[in-house]
C-alpha cells in the first residue's frame, strides 16, 4: 500500500479535525486548545513533545535507523474575519474564522506524523513537526527558530505547504527561489498647522501634503523598479481632519511594501522617505516616517523543489504536479525556517466550484475541498522519506 492509499484510508480522521478546528478558531498566540489537542495526540503517536513559543508544539520522532532530521511545518492561527458561509462546523467564536487554511495544515501534518510514527522503524533519521502559532501575525515562526526549534537535532531540510483554491483539488504546485514577498510595513505621519478652512494661507494643510504624497509614492515602482521586477507599495489607510470647514494640522497613513528581491527590499526605506522629505519641503509639512520590516521572502532550494516535485510525481502523475511560474506578492514567516535549512514551499490545490471552494484565503466565506487532506498527507510524508533517504 503506497503513502495516498493509506492516507485515503484515514480521510475521514482528519477531516474531523480540520472541522473541529474550523469550529472553534484561535487567533495568533491563542491557540491554546487547538495546540493541546495537537500535543496530546502526538504523544498518543509516541512522539516527543516540546512547547515553545508561547503556543507552539514541536514533536520529534526519532527514526529506527541513523540518519539525517527534516523538519515539516503547519500554522495553527485564524483570522480576525467574521464567517459568512453556511457550513456545518462553522465557527463558534463570532468575528473570528479559519478563513486562510491553517485548519487544514494543522490537520494534515498530524495526519503526516500518524503515516509516519505507523512505520518509525524503518526510517533512518530524524522528523521534527513544527505546529506554528500566529503566521497571520505578529508572526509565529521567528519566535520558534529563536527558540531553537532548528537545533538538537540539526535540522538538514525543512517542508511546508498551502492549500489554496488556485489550483484544483488533486494538483501540486512548485516553485523554485522566491515564491512569496518580503513583507514591510510603512507609517507616516504629516504635521503641519491648522486652521479655518476659509484662510488656507494662515495654515499649511497636511491633506493636500498627503493626496500628492499618495500620488507621487507610486512612482517608486512605476519608475524605480525595473519593469521586469516586482514590487507593491499600498497605502491602506489616511486619517486625517475634524470637520469640512478645517485645516488638518495632522494627517496619518499607513501601508504595505512587498518585494521579491533583497537588494529592492534593501533600498525601499530610503526611497520611499526621500519621496516624503521632497513633498514635506514643497508643502512645509514636518514628518514622521516608521519602516517596519516583516516576513522575508521565501526562497525555496532548487534540489528541495525537485525532490518534492518527484514524490508527488509518483503518487499523483506528473499532469498533476504543475511548476508556477510566477511568485505570490503575499507573505509567509515560512521564510524564517527556509533561512536556516534547505526548505521548500508547496502549493496544495484544494479548490472544487461543485463544493463552492472557489473563494480565497481572507474571504469571509473561505473554504477548501477536504479532499485535499489525504494528498497533503501523502505527499509531505512521501517527500519526507525521499529526503532521508538520500
Amino acid at each position: 500500500m503506497n503513502m495516498l492509499e493509506r492516507a485515503k484510508q484515514l480521510q475521514d480522521e482528519f477531516v474531523a479535525f480540520r472541522r473541529d478546528f474550523h469550529q472553534h478558531p484561535e487567533l495568533g498566540f491563542e491557540e491554546e486548545r487547538t495546540s493541546g489537542i495537537v500535543a496530546q495526540y502526538l504523544e498518543s503517536l509516541g512522539i516527543e513533545v516540546t512547547r515553545v513559543a508561547k503556543t507552539g508544539v514541536v514533536g520529534l520522532l526519532r527514526g529506527g535507523k541513523p540518519g539525517r532530521t527534516v523538519a515539516l511545518r503547519a500554522d495553527m492561527d485564524a483570522l480576525s474575519i467574521p464567517q459568512q458561509n453556511d457550513v456545518p462546523y462553522k465557527s463558534i467564536h463570532p468575528g473570528k474564522m479559519h478563513a486562510c487554511g491553517h485548519d487544514g495544515h494543522t490537520a494534515i501534518l498530524m495526519g503526516v506524523a500518524k503515516l509516519l510514527s505507523e512505520i518509525k522503524d524503518e526510517i533512518p533519521g530524524n522528523v521534527k513537526f513544527f505546529f506554528q502559532p500566529a503566521e497571520e501575525g505578529p508572526g509565529g515562526a521567528l519566535p520558534m527558530v529563536e527558540a531553537g526549534v532548528m537545533e538538537n537535532p540539526h535540522v538538514d531540510g525543512v517542508m511546508g505547504l498551502h492549500v489554496g483554491v488556485n489550483l484544483p483539488t488533486g494538483q501540486i504546485g512548485l516553485k523554485a527561489g522566491p515564491s512569496s514577498a518580503g513583507t514591510d510595513s510603512i507609517k507616516i505621519v504629516l504635521t503641519g498647522k491648522g486652521g479655518h478652512g476659509a484662510h488656507p494661507h494662515n495654515s499649511i494643510d497636511t491633506i493636500v501634503a498627503a493626496g500628492h504624497l499618495i500620488v507621487a509614492m507610486q512612482t517608486i515602482v512605476s519608475r524605480e523598479i525595473d519593469p521586469l521586477g516586482s514590487a507593491v507599495v499600498t497605502l491602506g489607510t489616511i486619517n486625517g481632519g475634524y470637520r469640512n470647514n478645517v485645516i488638518a494640522h495632522q494627517v496619518e497613513l499607513t501601508g504595505t511594501v512587498r518585494t521579491l528581491d533583497p537588494e529592492v527590499r534593501a533600498a525601499m526605506p530610503e526611497r520611499i522617505e526621500r519621496i516624503i522629505k521632497g513633498v514635506c519641503e514643497t508643502f512645509r509639512c514636518t514628518y514622521e516616517f516608521v519602516y517596519d520590516k516583516g516576513y522575508p521572502s521565501v526562497i525555496n532550494d532548487p534540489a528541495m523543489v525537485d525532490l518534492a516535485e518527484k514524490a508527488a510525481q509518483r503518487l499523483l502523475g506528473a499532469d498533476n504536479v504543475v511548476r508556477i511560474a510566477n511568485p505570490s506578492m503575499g507573505g509567509e514567516d515560512f521564510a524564517y525556517f527556509a533561512e536556516k535549512a534547505p526548505g521548500v514551499f508547496l502549493r496544495l490545490g484544494a479548490g472544487n466550484p461543485e463544493k463552492d471552494c472557489v473563494y480565497p484565503g481572507h474571504h469571509p466565506c473561505f473554504n477548501f475541498d477536504e479532499d485535499a487532506i489525504p494528498i497533503g498527507m501523502a505527499v509531505l510524508a512521501e517527500a519526507t522519506l525521499d529526503f532521508l533517504k538520500q
